[in-house]
């Protein structure tokens, strides 16, 4: 007797690939996790020891993946042993630098002037892809980082570029400044990921991001600086775990598969948006006319710089 799959079943699976073949949505997804990554992490500067975060940050997620993926990995595993080098560096860029300095770098300054200096992306992005493959930047894609620059800069401004005087920059600023260029380099390496899964990929980035953080977890622990259990530690843990790095990087890592990074960057722009949106509903924030002109430039560039143009970049 065959079993039969219902219909509404068969709908939501149908649903679920396509959203996973849909790059434009699976980077705003990534840059709304990120969004709230940057205000989590600034919350816990200070109560939740930055080091001890970024290792639970991974070894959650690579406990659920090995859990729901364990088929792929295994299959994969002698292409994983084949390509061990490129999937370490992801490891050492994605994983252990990028989020253990955005965490220390967050201690010192605020969620703000990270968003700011998260906007360097997609520059950082083109240069590195041009630096290191010799990509070539097509005309339409440098007018919509541009324009999509404009848009968070008004944001950050307030509508009054004499605003922008007042940002004070510090050591945690120049922390997060070094880390959008690792980030950078992570993104533009992702073309030379090896042929596996998506889920085996985020697995081995996930286990080498954890084993490559818990040494310093814990030196930081025998300085004195320990992870103490309470709600808001738990809450914070559980965020980080699941949306900025599980949900977040399989939605990047396609979305960086499918469309290239160089028309991934701009998307990044999309965080500030999504930080005054969440101020406004969630905290009660004030909504104003330069947000709103703010959020037009913001996606009519994301909208540009995605696009492909006459002449395509050289990536995957």
């Amino acid at each position: 007797m065959t079993a039969t799959v219902p219909d509404n079943a068969k709908s939501r699976h149908g649903r679920a690939v396509a959203a996973f073949g849909n790059p434009y949505l699976l980077l705003a997804l990534t840059s709304l996790f990120w969004s709230g990554n940057h205000i989590v992490g600034r919350a816990a500067g200070g109560v939740v020891p930055p080091l001890a975060l970024s290792t639970l940050r991974w070894f959650i997620p690579t406990l659920l993946l090995w859990i729901i993926a364990r088929r792929h990995i295994v299959r994969d595993w002698p292409t994983i042993r084949t390509h061990w080098k490129i999937l370490l560096w992801f490891g050492f860029t994605g994983g252990v630098l990028f989020t253990s300095l955005q965490y220390v770098g967050l201690q010192y300054t605020s969620a703000l002037n990270v968003s700011v200096l998260n906007s360097l992306v997609p520059v950082l992005i083109l240069g590195t892809g041009a630096l290191i493959f010799r990509d070539r930047v097509t005309p339409l894609q440098l007018t919509g980082i541009l324009v999509s620059s404009v848009g968070v800069i008004v944001i950050i401004a307030h509508g009054d570029l004499a605003t922008l005087r007042d940002l004070a920059f510090n050591w945690g600023d120049l922390i997060i400044v070094f880390n959008m260029a690792v980030f950078s380099i992570y993104a533009t390496y992702l073309r030379l990921r090896p042929p596996i899964h998506p889920l085996s990929l985020l697995f081995m980035l996930g286990a080498l991001s954890a084993i490559g953080t818990l040494p310093f977890a814990v030196a930081e622990s025998l300085a004195g600086y320990t992870l103490k259990l309470n709600w808001m530690t738990v809450g914070v843990v559980a965020y980080v775990a699941i949306f900025p790095s599980l949900l977040a990087y399989a939605a990047w890592n396609r979305g960086v598969e499918l469309i290239g990074a160089n028309r991934a960057g701009p998307f990044l722009h999309l965080i500030p948006v999504y930080t005054a949106v969440l101020g406004y509903t969630l905290l009660g924030e004030h909504l104003y006319a330069f947000h709103v002109l703010g959020f037009v430039l913001i996606l009519g560039g994301v909208y540009l710089a995605s696009r492909k143009g006459k002449s395509t970049a050289a990536e995957a």
